[in-house]
């Protein structure tokens, strides 16, 4: 946590805390996350608070948002808009669709089609849409938070790995332990803790914020021990892709939004380790599934390059 009380980073995640019980790294890697311009995907069983962490977020945050239930039969249009004739214009006029918020909550994404799936591909990369010609800008700031459930699940459809690309972070909650479980059942409905929240920030703030992350000293160690990490997962031949270079400018940023939610102005080879699981293992792929007894993609990365 912060040491100023007063920075609004501070209070947004000491509220997070009281909503989503005992998941403090969680919420600490959903919000830097954020700040580092990121989108987040929160994977895990249906009913472990996926969707009242992304409601969570957009509330604090103090942004628009729009929730989108996915699901099997939508469609690109349902999420970009559409154009509809005017009679009395006698002109096509453009119906923006909910892609056009500044926070979305893709909720259940991989319950949507490819198809539908993809029409997120250019907003989550160049924050813009292409609709019957027109490029159309999308709001400052935009951020996509998706929550799916896991693939063995009946009805989902895997996201592809260019749409997992997109998202700077995969992030799990799991079960609470024993104790938050017990204050989760006896303490107040979420849903109503959430209504009665108000925002520890504005847009304005919040791209203030931002560019507090661009302002957190990256070192030259720092820069070769990401490089090291990059260069040791497409070398090993663990993995059937290595990292990219847009992960290593991704994993760098997100290092720089976890110091500043330390309270530094500089990054430590810890802030990367604090994030490098949440940043990494949506993207890579072991080679050879042998039942799931290899490490994972973040304790093969620890345990193999050296820390400056």
């Amino acid at each position: 946590m912060l040491n100023n009380t007063d920075d609004p980073l501070a209070r947004i995640l000491d509220v997070a805390d009281g909503v989503i019980l005992g998941k403090t790294h969680v919420l600490r890697l959903a919000l830097a996350c954020l700040l580092a311009r990121g989108h987040l995907l929160i994977e895990d069983l249906p009913g472990v608070g996926k969707t009242t962490l992304a409601h969570l977020l957009a509330q604090l945050l103090g942004l628009h948002y729009a929730r989108i239930q996915f699901t099997s039969d939508m469609l690109p249009a349902d999420l970009i808009g559409v154009s509809v004739y005017d009679q009395a214009g006698k002109q096509f006029r453009f119906h923006p669709g909910p892609v056009f918020s500044q926070l979305i909550l893709a909720d259940e994404i991989n319950r949507a089609t490819p198809k539908a799936q993809s029409a997120l591909l250019e907003a989550m990369e160049e924050r813009q849409v292409t609709v019957e010609g027109e490029t159309r800008p999308l709001p400052k700031p935009f951020f996509v938070i998706a929550t799916q459930n896991p693939s063995h699940q009946v009805g989902t459809f895997p996201l592809p790995e260019s749409q997992l690309d997109r998202f700077l972070m995969r992030i799990e909650l799991g079960y609470p332990d024993a104790a938050q479980e017990k204050a989760l059942l006896a303490g107040s409905d979420r849903r109503q803790l959430l209504a009665e929240l108000v925002p520890a920030l504005t847009p304005a703030e919040l791209l203030a914020q931002q560019a507090r992350v661009d302002q957190v000293h990256v070192a030259p160690a720092i820069v070769d021990y990401c490089h090291a990490i990059l260069s040791h997962t497409r070398a090993s031949g663990r993995y059937h892709h290595g990292l990219s270079p847009r992960a290593g400018i991704g994993l760098l940023r997100a290092a720089r939004a976890w110091a500043l939610i330390a309270g530094r102005d500089f990054v430590l080879p810890e802030d990367i380790q604090q994030v490098l699981a949440a940043v990494v293992t949506h993207r890579l792929t072991a080679q050879g599934d042998d039942g799931g007894t290899q490490p994972s993609p973040a304790d093969d990365i620890l345990a193999s390059v050296p820390v400056p």
